[in-house]
């Protein structure tokens, strides 16, 4: 297997380079040209930002998965790649790309499933910031023979766990303390959170994010997810993660161990640092990210989380507990409520209602694989859509 292009560079394929893991990564790339060179890129419908990448890093083969703006696109490149395809079928063939050495799935949503599967299977690298993957395909994946030594974890607290795990024995694992700021909800009343609109929603006190993980992270949804990810890669028992709340997103996670000892990962709330560690894991490598002024005053705070508040991540955990289909038709369900919560056709609070309706409809299958979680995914959106319109 290949490890170095020619010139001795880290080849990497960016999968969904035009949102805020893939500019970020980019951003990275163009700073350390000298480490990385960029083999593989693809976007959805932001044609003109995936171009603009397109001239500037010069790759091999690019998918844009929206083909209503083809000719524009074509007309915008000054830099031609050897093969250009339309359309997200041709997203498995990138992610598998022969030319590549690392594959950084930053696609949204369960969309990104097939790509991490395929990239798996075919013994590639994957640095995962599609944790949507793990919590509807983690049974699947974890089988995968290069399951545990391919995949890197991009999302800030499961590099944090990634992190203090290294050089421990998984099994003297206690404890996972997942942190999670609250979002910007923490401190409303449950009258309150019926009132919430989507501009509300959208602003996150903490991290800069896409829209999506954005309302996630305000209906603690993401913290759910999260949980879900993190039993299946470091095969740790649900039961024994705990989430808690960390206003500061200073502390990105927490090992607690069998003796007592904990170990916590620190730092600014910066995606920069998970993604530059996932680009060059096992090794660090210098980069001018921001870090903690320990001459200032600083607080630290933790709260316990309020379940009742917020029901999506009991209805995540749940999922997970339960197993199967569960987590596939959660993960669906949740996705169709924070569509069409942003489109202003449902209420904030009837987000966790759609999803536990859903959960409730579809009976649990006998068997898991890729084609019974495609119908599943694709059944569960059509019943999220009929909810409350």
């Amino acid at each position: 297997m290949k490890t170095t292009d020619s010139l001795g560079k880290k080849s990497v394929v960016i999968l969904g380079s035009t949102g805020s893991i893939g500019t970020q990564a980019l951003e990275i790339i163009e700073n350390k040209s000298s480490e990385f060179s960029v083999c593989g890129l693809s976007g959805n419908k932001n044609w003109k930002l995936l171009a603009s990448q397109v001239n500037q890093f010069k790759p091999d083969f690019v998918v844009l998965s929206d083909e209503s703006n083809r000719e524009s696109f074509e007309n915008s490149l000054t830099h031609k790649p050897k093969n250009i395809e339309y359309g997200t079928e041709h997203l498995t063939s990138l992610a598998t790309f022969d030319k590549a050495d690392l594959i950084l799935n930053s696609l949204v949503g369960f969309s990104g499933f097939k790509s991490t599967y395929e990239a798996l299977k075919n013994d590639k690298k994957v640095a995962l910031a599609n944790k949507e993957s793990l919590v509807v395909g983690g049974e699947i994946l974890s089988s995968l023979p290069g399951f545990t030594r391919n995949l890197i974890p991009v999302d800030s607290e499961h590099s944090a766990m990634l992190q203090c795990l290294l050089g421990e024995d998984y099994s003297s694992i206690n404890k996972i303390i997942i942190t999670a700021s609250g979002g910007p909800f923490r401190e409303y009343s449950k009258q309150q959170m019926s009132s919430i609109t989507v501009n509300d929603a959208l602003k996150h006190p903490n991290w800069e994010m896409g829209n999506k993980i954005t309302i996630d992270s305000s209906t603690m949804m993401n913290k759910g997810l999260e949980i879900i990810e993190a039993q299946w890669l470091f095969n740790v028992d649900i039961e024994k993660i705990e989430p808690i709340i960390h206003p500061q997103s200073i502390i990105h996670s927490i090992i607690e161990f069998t003796d007592g000892s904990s170990k916590a990962q620190m730092g600014p709330p910066d995606m920069k640092v998970p993604i530059l560690y996932s680009l060059t894991y096992p090794e660090r490598s210098h980069y001018p990210n921001s870090v903690l002024d320990y001459s200032k005053s600083m607080s630290l705070t933790f709260e316990p989380v309020d379940f009742t508040k917020f029901p999506c991540i009991r209805l995540a955990i749940n999922s997970a507990k339960k197993g199967g289909i569960a987590p596939c038709v959660m993960n669906a369900a949740n996705e169709i409520a924070v569509e069409r919560f942003l489109k202003k056709e449902i209420s904030y609070i009837q987000i966790p209602e759609i999803i536990e309706k859903s959960l409730e409809k579809f009976e649990q299958s006998e068997s898991i694989s890729p084609p019974v979680l495609f119908e599943t995914d694709r059944e569960t959106r059509i019943y999220a859509e009929s909810l409350f319109s």
